[in-house]
């Protein structure tokens, strides 16, 4: 059994990656998940004056530990103009500032979903580039497309049968990866 933190690098109370990320973890057994809310782990927007001025806040060095106990990550990022939310960078600038390779030896479920047709792809593809040179490994990605077509949030369910499929797969793989 494999210790798994799970979250959204979203800010947003009615996120859709929170909401995947949720589902995710319900068709996941047999590993120890939990799911983790960013917004509890407030931090000021990143500066070197404000590094320099007040250190590492508290909640950036829970966060780093929180991670580094972990055997596996499963990350939602959300897509804001083409990238990841500047709330999610602001997180990941704190981060790789406390320790370059926070993301050392851990394996990555990456996703991302919007209410669009690409499934917010732009900041997924960037964080497959991105979280490599913190020393994450990605085991496996997915793009949700067309959230609210696709999906029930009444159910908590995959409503197209294709995807649920395709995501099914993803995540077997995952789960035999980690």
């Amino acid at each position: 059994m494999k210790k798994i933190i799970a979250f959204a690098g979203s800010n947003s109370s009615t996120s859709i990656n929170h909401k995947l990320v949720e589902f995710v973890v319900s068709e996941i057994k047999g590993h120890d998940i939990r799911i983790i809310n960013l917004v509890n782990y407030a931090m000021p927007m990143y500066s070197e004056d404000e590094e320099k001025k007040a250190g590492f806040p508290g909640m950036v060095m829970g966060l780093k530990q929180e991670i580094s106990e972990a055997d596996a990550l499963i990350i939602s990022v959300n897509e804001h103009n083409g990238s990841w939310s500047a709330f999610f960078k602001n997180v990941i600038d704190w981060l790789s500032r406390l320790d370059r390779n926070f993301l050392e030896g851990k394996k990555i479920l990456l996703m991302s979903t919007s209410p669009g047709k690409r499934g917010g792809l732009s900041a997924l593809e960037f964080a497959k580039n991105v979280f490599p040179r913190f020393g994450a490994e990605i085991v496996e990605s997915f793009s949700f497309p067309s959230f609210y077509d696709n999906f029930s949030i009444e159910s908590n369910t995959v409503t197209d049968e294709t995807l649920l499929l395709g995501l099914n797969e993803v995540l077997s793989t995952f789960a035999h990866q980690i």
